[in-house]
């Protein structure tokens, strides 16, 4: 049974870092892609980074400078490094996981089956 976990979530203000983390179990982040999407209320879920199995990563425009998506393969733990964080960084993030490389490529949510529970972040000026 595939589970993932995020962590780290929390408050922050504008300008500040956080770092999630999603732990994974009964899926091998080695072999497939796993990313982080977000959700903000009354917004459509957003793809914010991805990380395919032989480590190619793709960002939404909004966070490319800013955020950098890794993963540990012994612990099998992804991760997101988040810096200058601004307030319309803030909404729910999730960890996700799926075994297409189209939509890892394209962070279409719709072509992930595999979702954690989400961590909140909120960013305050």
């Amino acid at each position: 049974q595939v589970q993932l976990v995020e962590s780290g979530g929390g408050s922050v203000q504008a300008g500040g870092s956080l770092r999630l983390s999603c732990a994974a179990s009964g899926y091998t982040t080695s072999r497939y892609c796993i990313g982080w999407f977000r959700q903000a209320p009354g917004k459509e879920r957003e793809g914010v980074a991805t990380i395919d199995s032989d480590g190619s990563t793709s960002y939404t425009d909004s966070v490319k400078g800013r955020f950098t998506i890794t993963k540990d393969n012994a612990k099998n733990t992804l991760y997101l490094q988040m810096n200058s964080l601004k307030p319309e960084d803030s909404a729910m993030y999730y960890c996700a996981a799926t075994d297409s490389s189209y939509y890892c490529a394209v962070k279409g949510y719709r072509g992930f089956g595999y979702w954690g529970q989400g961590t909140q972040v909120t960013v305050y000026s």
